[in-house]
């Protein structure tokens, strides 16, 4: 995990509450200045901890600080390399320490000297919603992460349609923080940061005590209950958005195999007979944490040596970036030797097989696959074509072709659907129903 705020300035015995955030995982911590005073503690904490990361910044409590000397001091600091963002800089409309003219200057110069040296920022924002969003969209600054959001997830999307990460605190572990709760729920993959801000704001159960990086497990299990993925799930999660925005660590290669839950999938093909609109692999590398962007194809022996045991897991499914078929003899070989060694196998396709292979292909893959996932996506061949652009001509009546066959010769057929605009979810509905398959319903950059 990756703390991805904190003030350890504030701690006395440092050294003991670095090491008990080390035994519960903590492999990096981004402490935080927000005053003239703590900007050369942060540093020199940095320097005496190689886990640790600083930043530079005056919080809008401080405002006032700003002068010609430390916007001096900030500009030659900031240059640090162990200095990672500039922050906690914002608004503060709750206790107004300084006048709110004055923060909003000093929230401006801040942004002008991050988009000046190229450094992302760490937003505080309190009661002070609207000035902040029109302040950062006129900045243009598209590197940040909102700390310790408090917003409903209405605020939650239009800071990350500005391409801001969301930090969700401990207050995410507090029995009525729903509002809290809905927007750490909604909040897609790539855009989700998880924090302590200690020593404040303590989770559950160690609320009204002072809060360490330690305690930052209790955010991170929080939060993978509410997504429904595993705790695994949400530390690599969020590690990785940690390290892609502030430039820290090292961020895996392309994964042939990818675990999420308790299932193993296998990404064998980056290349698709679809260009689907919303198709995730055109907008990120990553499907929870995971890389999935292949400089190369893997081999059969590089796949199974990925695998492992397959009876480690509830199913291996053949999915990824790409459409699975266009390696069906690749598929056969290597889901034969799952089922010989006692796994399941699935495979999520975009149904054209038989258009890429000329012929009815999942009569070959009788007794080979367990379960099929087919992305149905549309409910006529006119709004399939538009939403999802195959190379194929008549590739939704293919699609349904597919189905039926998929049906003949797999136990388990479902058809999935994403609610973009213009899909007739009903009508869909309807179809699944005629063909004797379930239907599932993604929701739009919900992917895992």
């Amino acid at each position: 995990m990756i703390d991805s705020h904190c003030h350890l300035e504030m701690f006395e015995n440092l050294g003991e509450v670095i090491e008990r955030a080390r035994q519960v995982g903590v492999r990096n911590i981004i402490t935080i200045s927000s005053d003239k005073e703590s900007i050369d503690e942060a540093i020199k904490i940095a320097e005496t901890y190689e886990m640790v990361y600083a930043t530079v910044g005056i919080h809008p409590h401080d405002s006032v600080q700003l002068d010609d000397s430390l916007w001096k001091d900030l500009f030659e600091k900031s240059r640090h390399p162990k200095v990672v963002a500039i922050g906690e800089i914002g608004l503060d409309y709750y206790y107004n320490n300084s006048p709110r003219n004055q923060q909003i200057k000093a929230f401006q110069e801040q942004l002008k000297l991050a988009k000046e040296i190229g450094l992302p920022v760490i937003i505080h924002s309190r009661e002070a919603f609207e000035d902040t969003y029109h302040i950062l969209k006129e900045s243009k600054i598209k590197l940040g992460v909102m700390h310790c959001f408090s917003g409903n997830v209405e605020q939650a999307k239009r800071y990350i349609d500005l391409g801001f990460f969301i930090s969700i605190s401990g207050v995410v572990t507090f029995k009525n923080a729903n509002k809290i709760k809905e927007v750490a729920r909604i909040i897609p993959d790539d855009y989700l940061l998880i924090e302590t801000d200690a020593p404040y704001l303590a989770p559950e159960p160690h609320r009204g005590k002072k809060n360490e990086p330690a305690y930052l497990i209790y955010v991170a299990q929080t939060v993978a209950e509410l997504r429904g993925v595993n705790l695994e799930d949400i530390q690599r999660i969020t590690s990785v958005n940690a390290k892609r925005l502030f430039k820290i660590g090292e961020i895996p290669e392309g994964q042939i195999a990818y675990k999420i839950r308790d299932t193993l999938y296998l990404n064998i093909t980056n290349r698709c007979t679809n260009v689907c609109k919303f198709c995730v692999r055109f907008h990120t590398d990553y499907v929870k944490g995971h890389n999935l962007r292949l400089r190369k194809e893997p081999t059969e022996e590089e796949i199974i040596k990925a695998i492992g045991d397959p009876k480690d897991y509830k199913e291996v499914v053949f999915c990824g970036y790409g459409e699975p078929f266009l390696r069906l003899d690749l598929i056969k070989k290597v889901a034969k030797w799952i089922k010989e060694r006692g796994g399941k196998v699935r495979i999520n396709t975009n149904g054209q097989g038989n258009l890429i292979h000329g012929r009815r292909i999942m009569v070959e893959l009788k007794g080979l696959v367990d379960s099929i996932s087919i992305s149905l996506n549309a409910h006529d061949s006119e709004t399939y074509n538009k939403i999802c652009h195959p190379i194929y001509p008549n590739a939704y009546e293919s699609l349904i072709d597919f189905i039926k066959d998929a049906k003949e010769n797999v136990p388990y057929v479902q058809v999935t659907l994403v609610d973009v605009e213009g899909v007739d979810v009903k009508k869909c509905e309807e179809i699944a129903n005629s063909l004797g398959v379930k239907l599932k319903i993604r929701h739009l950059h919900q992917v895992g």
